[in-house]
């Protein structure tokens, strides 16, 4: 019986509050209707942005409520309302959420007072025939039940009310994806554009540079030549290694773009290869990737980079010896998780490379998480779309 009258306490409470809520929405009429005048003489239009947005805060309430008796949140579908007091005015009238609230709020009036009242009613009977039905004939109550039922009933209707349509939480889903795509494409723009200029700086300071020096030094080998063969010999020498560092250099810059070895060695060939010359003792696993069809070439290079740029790290700030790189084919994925027993604390403000990642892996609609608490260890989990 002493949890019975608990459950239906919090019950009552709901329905208290939800008459609370009622009572206010009368004092909001007036609002709404002074509120009506104003926008009608056009000169006090500025209201009505001002309302609306207190209605959401109202409605917002309600919600809450709803969602601490049922414990699945109401979901909301609103127009923002900004720009010019013009614009702002049409969105108020036009936006279906502000018809909703309404609607909400008049209907809201009556039956929140009357469930309340039932409520009370409910409690007067309950106690008397629940108390001698359950304290003397030791019966399961019958009448105090009934007042959670009014408090589930309350919390159904606002729900109804309240509760976007589908073509508006669809319509929502949509402007949030654009949202997304719009800064995920702004993203792989910076990061194409920093590229571009990296790969820019490098031709410019290193193999340009080289490439104008050997051309020098074969000039002066061919003035050289027919006066001087020993020196022409050692120009020509000189010119031959700066030929190679020029191409060392152009490879260098070639795997900033596609690393060749992804062609060569596929993947999981390329990330042991990164591993091995990373530093580090770092343990590559493979679950399905290697010996299958393989994934498009922008998520291998995407992949890569990801392993790339996770190793590095943890070879420069770590401080730990060890990794572990882990490549798993997934339904409709591929999933790269990076783990090393470092000192942890990394942030992508930190100019760790974070940022970068994060921009390649979100150009693919990838997803990425990175956990590196201080004292470590840091994971770097990355999750790539993918059609095997």
């Amino acid at each position: 019986m002493r949890e019975r009258l608990r459950r239906e306490g919090r019950a009552t409470r709901h329905l208290l509050r939800s008459a609370g809520l009622a009572l206010v929405s009368s004092l909001f009429l007036a609002v709404l209707v002074f509120t009506a005048v104003a926008t009608a003489t056009v000169i006090g239009a500025g209201v009505l942005p001002e309302t609306v947005l207190l209605l959401r805060r109202f409605a917002g309430i309600t919600r809450h409520e709803v969602e601490k008796r049922t414990g699945e949140a109401v979901p909301e579908s609103y127009v923002p309302l900004t720009g010019p007091l013009s614009v702002r005015v049409r969105s108020a009238l036009k936006d279906p959420g502000t018809h909703r609230d309404l609607r909400w709020l008049a209907a809201h009036f009556l039956y929140g007072l009357l469930l309340a009242y039932g409520a009370v009613l409910l409690w007067i009977v309950g106690l008397c025939v629940d108390g001698v039905w359950c304290a003397v004939l030791g019966r399961r109550a019958v009448v105090l039940p009934l007042i959670g039922r009014l408090a589930d009933r309350d919390a159904a209707w606002s729900r109804a009310l309240l509760e976007p349509s589908a073509d508006a939480r669809r319509s929502d889903e949509l402007a949030e994806r654009v949202a997304e795509l719009t800064a995920t494409r702004a993203g792989a723009v910076a990061a194409h554009g920093a590229e571009l200029r990296r790969i820019e700086r490098d031709l410019h300071d290193g193999t340009q540079a080289r490439l104008v020096a050997l051309s020098m030094r074969v000039g002066l080998a061919k003035r050289a030549y027919d006066t001087d063969p020993d020196a022409a010999r050692k120009l020509l020498d000189d010119a031959q290694d700066q030929v190679e560092e020029a191409l060392t250099e152009l490879r260098h810059v070639v795997r900033g773009i596609h690393p060749p070895i992804l062609t060569d060695r596929g993947l999981v060939g390329a990330v042991r290869a990164l591993a091995a010359g990373s530093g580090l003792e770092a343990a590559v696993r493979e679950d399905g990737v290697e010996g299958g069809a393989r994934a498009p070439a922008a998520v291998e290079a995407a992949a890569y980079f990801v392993v790339a740029e996770s190793l590095t790290n943890a070879a420069k700030h770590s401080g730990s010896r060890r990794a572990a790189v882990e490549l798993v084919r997934a339904r409709g994925a591929l999933e790269i998780t990076v783990r090393d027993e470092g000192r942890g604390g990394a942030e992508e403000s930190g100019g760790s490379g974070l940022l970068g990642m994060r921009r390649r892996v979100a150009a693919l609609d990838g997803t990425v998480r990175v956990t590196s608490p201080v004292g470590g260890p840091t994971v770097i989990e990355v999750e790539l779309p993918c059609v095997w």
